[in-house]
């Protein structure tokens, strides 16, 4: 039995399964199957543990070739059918979450890129620290939920940063908010042309009640509950909403694609922006749900709607 980060591969009947522990057990919902090449890749996949290791990383995809994929905890990822010509990078920083400073009447909060969103949050309710209540019921990783500036009930995850720490080539380096840009579903820092990895971020929040924290992270968990089918099996919000007054899952429901099937996947009828697992389901089937709904809103409505959740490797279509 081989213990890496917070899962255990274990053979069971014959089948290889890597079963999630500890916090993890809260992001997976359930147990994941490797064929042969998911069990070499699981073994032989450089485990980062700081971020030294990270600045040797390029050199290591040199040497085992495809396109490396880094990979939070894959709550917004559909990756297509079949082998894929893909390196599984998984970078182990779960540091903090630790209060390390105070800025213009904020509390830093420093954390590691791979924490779970809800540790953080939960690191929040018990030292009082407010601003980030509405990222309550997004799953995922801090780190994930940085590089796509994931957010909810009116609250961005990157308009609490201070400050990230990343990795792009052979260079670990921190950046300051002033020198990143982020918007709707998206950061980028200008000057990296190349792509980078967060490996840390750094949140300035506002001291305030714990009940109050608590009540509000409660109730928005609820209201995310009664409209969104938060336990299924989904990879979140399929499309970015084209404006704040339009939604995509409204379009894609006077579209028609609200319950929407097909070989085992299907629009949710609580939320027609999110395609869930019924079982079996296949990446084909997801592919073509989306395609189809996509050119359904465009012939309606005359809008492309823009994925939010995101496919590996880059769509053909």
């Amino acid at each position: 039995m081989e213990i890496r980060k917070q899962l255990v591969k274990r053979n069971i009947a014959g089948d290889v399964i890597l079963v999630p522990i500890g916090d993890a057990s809260l992001e997976l919902k359930g147990l994941v199957t490797l064929n042969e090449t998911g069990e070499l890749l699981w073994d032989r996949l450089p485990q980062a543990a700081d971020a030294a290791d990270l600045a040797a990383l390029s050199g290591r995809l040199r040497a085992l070739g495809g396109s490396p994929l880094i990979l939070g905890a894959g709550s917004n990822i559909l990756a297509r059918d079949g082998d894929l010509p893909l390196v599984l990078v998984r970078p182990r920083f779960m540091q903090g979450p630790d209060i390390v400073g105070e800025k213009d009447g904020k509390i830093l909060v420093r954390v590691g890129a791979g924490v779970p969103l809800p540790r953080l949050l939960r690191f929040c309710v018990a030292q009082g620290l407010s601003g980030l209540e509405g990222l309550v019921g997004i799953p995922g990783s801090v780190g994930g939920a940085v590089a796509m500036n994931a957010g909810s009930f009116g609250t961005e995850t990157c308009k609490y940063i201070e400050s990230i720490q990343i990795v792009n080539k052979e260079t670990v380096r921190r950046i300051t908010i002033d020198a990143l840009q982020y918007g709707y579903r998206a950061l980028s820092i200008p000057e990296e042309k190349e792509g980078f990895m967060v490996v840390e971020a750094t949140f300035g929040l506002t001291g305030a009640a714990r009940d109050g924290i608590s009540n509000r992270m409660r109730h928005n968990f609820f209201e995310k509950k009664s409209k969104q089918p938060v336990t299924a099996w989904s990879a979140g919000c399929v499309f970015k909403n084209p404006a704040p007054d339009m939604p995509a899952g409204k379009l894609l429901e006077l579209a028609g694609y609200k319950g929407k099937k097909l070989g085992g996947m299907a629009f949710s009828t609580l939320h027609a922006n999110f395609l869930i697992n019924e079982g079996r389901g296949s990446a084909d089937a997801a592919l073509t749900l989306l395609h189809e709904a996509r050119e359904a809103v465009r012939q309606r409505f005359g809008l492309a709607l823009e994925p939010e959740v995101r496919i590996v490797p880059c769509p053909s279509r």
